[in-house]
């Protein structure tokens, strides 16, 4: 085969597996979203969240992971969490808002999204984290796996490290709806249908008590829905009576037919938009 050929080759297979891309500029932004094809570090300069003082009714959570992220941003030990429950109940507001008030105090301290779908290229991305003086909260939202999904074996690249261990400097924080990451008549499917019951499911449900800490998200009463909604009002300065406010909210909420802090909040979004009020 004669030098042009080769070098024909060569130029296809740069094409269909390109070299890395270089690690970005982590002081540019408080915020970065990891993408595939290519591999790149995406900055986001303003992060879509809430102020912590807004968060009603998550308070034990609140504090217990304040003080996690806290201790690791400070170049202390932390545990991985996941955060679990109802839906709409704040949990990755939670981790926006919390790292929204370390990194006023440390900007060191970094927040990557990660999708599930990405979770094969984690190592390569860690890879990137490792190497970098920075300090990273690693964020997955709305974390689950299917009866056929692989992709958990790759999160143990996060949550164990294999033989290089997790990088110190990395902290990984998910939030999913289901306490061990995957539907309760999977789980009792397998267990059910195995020779060995135990070790069907023990690979897969193990890998929720690989996080150092659980922190449950539970459906909220109509006294803290209110209560979210007329902390709302006061930060955006909204002005309506009690009455009337608590009638409209709660009519609100029958008609969405649930009850929660995304509820309160699109309640609220409709509240302020009547008053000609932003929220944005």
């Amino acid at each position: 085969m004669d030098q042009t050929a080769l070098t024909r080759i060569a130029d296809a297979l740069e094409r269909m597996a390109p070299p890395p891309g270089a690690a970005p500029d982590f002081d540019a932004a408080p915020a970065f979203v990891w993408h595939v094809d290519p591999d790149r570090l995406e900055p986001v300069p303003q992060v879509n969240r809430v102020g912590l003082e807004l968060l009603v009714g998550i308070d034990r959570s609140r504090d217990t992971l304040l003080e996690n992220t806290r201790r690791f941003a400070a170049g202390y030990a932390a545990n991985n969490a996941l955060l679990w429950g109802a839906r709409g109940m704040g949990k990755s507001s939670l981790v926006k808002a919390i790292h929204a008030e370390i990194n006023a105090d440390h900007p060191a301290l970094k927040l990557v999204e990660l999708q599930r779908e990405d979770l094969p290229s984690v190592g390569r991305l860690l890879n990137h984290l490792r190497a970098a003086p920075q300090r990273f909260v690693l964020f997955c939202d709305d974390l689950s796996f299917s009866h056929d999904d692989q992709h958990y074996k790759s999160l143990k690249a996060v949550l164990d490290g294999g033989i290089e261990g997790r990088p110190e400097n990395v902290a990984f924080y998910a939030t999913s709806n289901r306490r061990h990451l995957m539907p309760r008549d999977m789980i009792e499917n397998e267990r059910s249908s195995a020779i060995n019951p135990s070790e069907a499911v023990e690979e897969k449900v193990s890998l929720s008590d690989r996080f150092g800490l659980w922190l449950g998200f539970h459906p909220c009463t109509q006294d803290e829905y209110l209560a979210m909604i007329d902390r709302y009002c006061t930060a955006y300065g909204v002005q309506v009576a009690p009455d009337v406010l608590r009638a409209e909210a709660i009519e609100w909420q029958a008609t969405r037919g649930s009850r929660s802090g995304r509820v309160a909040w699109q309640f609220f979004t409709d509240l302020a938009g009547r008053h000609e009020i932003s929220v944005s």
